[in-house]
């Protein structure tokens, strides 16, 4: 029996950095001229994976779903965690 006490590490394939770039900001700002607020739209989605929270519009829902959604957290994440401990060094 496996012990499940144990922490597990979590290890993903490198996505190239710049395409999970490129397509979060194409998505941001078609939500944004859609009217409306991307920041909920993207959170909705990667929590759900239902597509529907990102427009077709700029081929948005299209760039999207063709990244796992765990590589966009963990680029988000990180970008997160490295602005921070640069903004209090």
């Amino acid at each position: 029996m496996e012990n499940f006490d144990k922490t597990m590490k979590f290890d993903i394939e490198e996505l190239p950095k710049e395409e999970v770039r490129i397509v979060l900001l194409n998505v941001y700002n078609t939500l944004e001229e859609k009217g409306y607020n991307p920041i909920n739209q993207i959170v909705g989605y990667l929590l759900s994976g239902d597509p529907a929270y990102i427009p077709r519009h700029n081929d948005a829902r299209n760039q999207i779903r063709r990244l796992d959604r765990d590589d966009i957290m963990e680029q988000l994440v990180t970008h997160y965690i490295e602005s921070e401990k640069g903004f209090h060094e």
